[in-house]
């Protein structure tokens, strides 16, 4: 859920820059991989699932904290789909930035904290700190699988203020049980379809009342500019839709394990605007909504690939 203030986007511009400045006149152009290197997704949904989430993250790492062109090349097609407005399609581009990512951020950390799967796509929620000693960001990295490598990626992130208004971090897991593993995979389902619903009665409709329905009493927010529990959602959320009564929210794509479940959206606060980009995490308990994490960033004039944030 957006808060009053825009989002800062200071890591996804410096990753920017070092993409565009060094991707391809640091790796030269490749063939694609042998087929015998490339990954295939393993029979079974649960092993898929697995598989997809091991290879999210083992290329985040690796690209991100070990300049890694190697594992560009086993588990990223070559036609790779980017998201990203500030980087250009294609893995080469991957390939270069691991190699200027070791070299200009040697101590890089992509801590990644949660990691959730359903069909094709995986999403991975993560602090990622290029300088030690600094906050870093919150971001979040959709993928999009096919057969068994990693064919899309969008993206949001966002600065890590220095203060919050409900007193927790945007990434720990604060209600019962304190884990980041997502639930059973029975659940995933029925809270896919209630948070669908709560998200658009409460953001794509603007009624508060969602809050009554759909939201328990034990509430943990993470995101720094809205206040803990059900109340400060109201408070926040309410004073949100009457400084912005033009305010539109378009989802665009669900993803859900277990007791997780992540909205990838468009906010546009008033027409002709390029809006932000959007994430919001909920965690279900019970048939109600007990934690919730975000990040924005705003939508850039233009890009460096010829897609959309969406």
């Amino acid at each position: 859920m957006t808060p009053t203030t825009p989002a800062r986007r200071t890591l996804v511009a410096v990753l920017a820059a070092v993409a565009l400045t060094s991707t391809l006149a640091v790796v030269p152009a490749a063939a694609a991989p042998p087929a015998a290197v490339a990954e295939r997704a393993p029979h079974g949904d649960a092993a898929r699932l697995a598989h997809q989430k091991s290879v999210a993250v083992r290329v985040l790492k690796g690209v991100f904290e070990d300049g890694d062109t190697a594992v560009v090349d086993r588990y990223v097609r070559p036609d790779y789909i980017q998201h990203n407005p500030f980087a250009p399609d294609g893995a080469e581009t991957l390939k270069g930035l691991a190699a200027a990512m070791v070299q200009q951020f040697p101590d890089a950390a992509y801590d990644i904290k949660r990691v959730i799967s359903q069909g094709d796509l995986v999403l991975v929620h993560s602090n990622v700190v290029l300088t030690p000693g600094s906050r870093g960001s919150a971001v979040f990295d959709i993928f999009r699988f096919q057969g068994g490598r990693i064919a899309e990626h969008w993206d949001v992130g966002q600065e890590v203020p220095e203060s919050s208004a409900n007193g927790n971090d945007m990434f720990s897991t604060v209600s019962r049980p304190r884990t980041a593993v997502p639930g059973p995979a029975w659940l995933t389902s029925y809270n896919e379809k209630l948070v669908t619903k709560a998200f658009d009665r409460l953001l794509v409709r603007k009624d508060l009342s969602a809050l009554d329905r759909y939201w328990g009493p034990e509430y943990h927010q993470h995101n720094p500019n809205i206040p803990d529990g059900v109340a400060g959602a109201r408070a926040g959320l309410g004073g949100y839709f009457e400084q912005f009564p033009s305010l539109a929210v378009a989802r665009k794509r669900v993803v859900a394990e277990g007791d997780l479940v992540a909205v990838h959206s468009h906010y546009v606060n008033a027409p002709g605007e390029r809006g932000q980009a959007v994430v919001d995490l909920f965690r279900v308990r019970n048939g109600k909504i007990v934690e919730h994490w975000d990040a924005l960033q705003d939508v850039p004039e233009t890009s460096a690939n010829d897609n959309t944030m969406f």
